[in-house]
């Protein structure tokens, strides 16, 4: 989709983070925008920032009902006219071990991170093939490549974003709709701060594991990774790394897949121990 002028896109999550400068840098393009979040005041705060340089409408959702998402791409279409673009940012996560995690917890997560992904592509799908062109970003994670520990059903939603995300690329071959999966590294978002934390590693505080997180781990801004994802949407690339960290473990996981998973926890472990004992 090389020109996004006038046309309209889709974004869940846009309260914040990603989807929040997603939608600026999208306005900046000439695109309209259909945003929704759970977080209503916040999915305001995000229109203000885009002001009146395009359409932008509003719609307060929770991904993980169906329902919800179906009326939300129907209503984006008849607001709009029509939509060419969905990003299925939306994104939650849970701090917890597969052995202890309670499953209403697990159940939580897959449905925003996973179903969210699953609900948003089908409800936009039919609306995308009216368009001369249509394109689908599904955000996945660098944990979609390589597992991290205490992070576990994190890692399983993305890993099925991946899957899910690679297949619809190959059922759409051919077709006016182009499919890109998003593998971001650490991006500084407040997904840490807002993440569930019930057993972390060495018995970390949240606060402590979001310190971790964003001290160590979070190293690009999510302006710099919205750029990235359009830019990538502007190739049809099918695939997009954000961030030098995504890029490094993408290439040990391919190369060394056994030895990168080693180091992933060996990693993991020694950096929580040290804030444990901060």
């Amino acid at each position: 989709m090389k020109i996004l002028k006038n046309k309209t896109a889709a974004i869940t999550g846009a309260a914040s983070g990603i989807g929040r400068m997603l939608a600026v840098n999208l306005a900046k393009e000439g695109c309209g925008l259909a945003l929704s979040d759970i977080n209503a005041p916040a999915l305001q705060e995000t229109a203000k920032l885009i002001g009146n340089r395009v359409k932008v409408t509003t719609h307060v959702l929770d991904v993980s009902q169906r329902e919800q998402v179906f009326r939300y791409a129907d209503e984006a279409a008849e607001s709009h006219g029509g939509v060419d673009l969905i990003i299925n940012n939306a994104g939650v996560s849970v701090g917890d071990f597969l052995e202890t995690i309670p499953l209403e917890d697990f159940e939580w997560l897959m449905g925003i991170d996973f179903w969210g992904v699953v609900y948003g592509t089908m409800a936009f799908l039919p609306h995308l093939k009216k368009r001369p062109e249509g394109h689908i970003v599904n955000i996945s994670s660098i944990n979609g490549i390589l597992p991290n520990p205490n992070n576990g059903p994190y890692c399983c939603a993305k890993f099925a974003v991946k899957g899910y995300t690679e297949t619809l690329a190959q059922e759409m071959h051919g077709t006016n709709i182009h499919v890109s999966c998003v593998h971001p590294g650490g991006i500084k978002t407040n997904i840490a701060r807002n993440a569930r934390v019930n057993r972390a590693m060495f018995g970390l505080t949240q606060e402590k594991a979001a310190s971790l997180y964003e001290e160590k781990l979070f190293k690009t801004t999510a302006d710099d990774a919205a750029k990235i994802i359009i830019a990538g949407i502007r190739r049809n690339r099918r695939r997009i790394l954000i961030g030098t960290d995504a890029k490094i473990l993408d290439w040990l996981t391919r190369f060394f897949p056994c030895t990168s998973v080693t180091l992933s926890t060996v990693f993991s472990r020694k950096i929580a121990q040290e804030y444990a004992d901060k």
